[in-house]
C-alpha cells in the first residue's frame, strides 16, 4: 500500500517536474515558448526550473508574481524598455505578443 501511495504522489507531481516543452502546449503557447527561447533565454530563465543566465533578469515563471502577464500585450507590442542598460528594447507584433503571453500563462500553473 505504501508503494502505491508513493507511486501516486510521484505521478501526480510529474507534470510540475517536467520542462514546459515536454508537456502538451496549445499551438499559441508553443509559439510563445519558441519566441521566449529565441529572444529571451540569453538572459532569462524561460522554463519551469533553473536560474536566469543574467542574475538581474527575472525567471519567466515568476513574472506573474510581479504583475498579471495578461496585461503585458500592449507593452510587448509597443516595445519593452527597462531601467537597466543590458535589457535590449524589442517589439513583438500583436500575434507574437499574445503567443508569448499564452506561454507565460502556462508557467503560472
Amino acid at each position: 500500500m505504501r508503494a502505491s501511495i508513493l507511486a501516486t504522489l510521484l505521478l501526480s507531481s510529474l507534470p510540475a517536474l517536467l520542462p514546459v516543452a515536454a508537456q502538451a502546449l496549445d499551438a499559441r503557447a508553443q509559439r510563445g515558448a519558441t519566441i521566449a527561447r529565441t529572444h529571451c533565454a540569453r538572459c532569462h530563465a524561460v522554463g519551469r526550473v533553473g536560474g536566469s543566465p543574467l542574475a538581474e533578469a527575472p525567471p519567466f515563471r515568476l513574472l506573474h508574481r510581479r504583475y498579471p502577464v495578461s496585461d503585458l500585450g500592449e507593452a510587448l507590442a509597443e516595445g519593452i524598455t527597462t531601467g537597466h542598460p543590458t535589457m535590449p528594447e524589442f517589439r513583438l507584433d500583436p500575434d507574437e505578443a499574445q503567443a508569448l503571453i499564452a506561454y507565460l500563462a502556462t508557467l503560472e500553473r
